[in-house]
């Protein structure tokens, strides 16, 4: 099995303030110190993978075909849920079997999902993504870990959606992703969330300031915005709200 040396990408639920970025980042670089490390995201939702699914595979597009996705978001950590890697149309995710990278592998035209089988020497009860997880990512990245995994096929996910038509994630201006992919069938459509309809605009100059409307964001998702100000507060938005068109 050969992996191509490109870069670590962390995404997790961690949050920007603590210890963990770092103490994960010094496993890294303890042993892949040639392997870039890039901190994609650091407050995915909290304790939930299914969200955090969706806003995952739509981020990883911006990274090429060898990169390598250290992605923790577990709420189930020291439990009895896999700890997993899938290799997704080229790349590679490494993290807890619990939903988290599912969406990734039903949206790829080739996924291939093998158990972590290694055990660290030592290993926290409620910190895999430091002891677990970030050492066989940065193995995968100097080709040292083919005897950490075991294959598994996978025949679990027919009913995972492809698409989620819920809010999933809360950016830093205040905007709405949500985890639906925009396709031509909703142009023009209004969106609608809890009793507020919603049109469609390309940019947020077609609209008048503190007006809410929805476009097709940077990562191919739909999403909510108003212009000059915060759709999550102004329109008292939610993680997990269902969108209807």
């Amino acid at each position: 099995m050969c992996w191509r040396n490109n870069s670590i990408v962390l995404f997790t639920d961690f949050g920007p303030s603590g210890p963990y970025i770092g103490q994960m980042e010094s496993v890294l670089r303890l042993t892949a110190p040639n392997v870039p490390v890039i901190n994609l995201l650091s407050n995915a939702p909290t304790a939930d993978p299914r969200l955090s699914s969706y806003l995952l595979a739509a981020l990883r597009h911006s990274f090429p075909v060898g990169s390598i996705f250290l992605a923790v978001v577990d709420p189930g950590v020291g439990s009895t849920r896999r700890a997993v890697v899938l290799q997704a149309d080229g790349q590679t995710f490494v993290g807890p079997d619990n939903g988290l990278l599912n969406t990734v592998a039903v949206q790829a035209q080739n996924a291939q999902w093998s158990e972590i089988i290694w055990k660290p020497e030592h290993c926290s009860m409620s910190f895999h993504g430091r002891d677990l997880f970030g050492p066989v990512a940065a193995k995968l990245a100097i080709n040292a870990a083919d005897d950490l995994l075991q294959p598994f096929d996978r025949n679990d996910l027919s009913d995972w959606p492809q698409d989620l038509a819920e809010v999933v994630y809360f950016d830093y201006y205040g905007n709405a992703m949500t985890g639906l992919r925009y396709h031509e069938g909703l142009a023009g459509k209004i969106l609608n969330i809890h009793d507020i309809a919603i049109k469609q605009a390309d940019t947020f100059g077609a609209v008048e300031e503190q007006q809410a409307f929805w476009y097709k964001n940077s990562s191919g998702l739909v999403e909510i915005a108003v212009n000059k100000g915060r759709a999550e507060r102004q329109l008292c938005l939610k993680l997990g709200m269902e969108i209807g068109f």
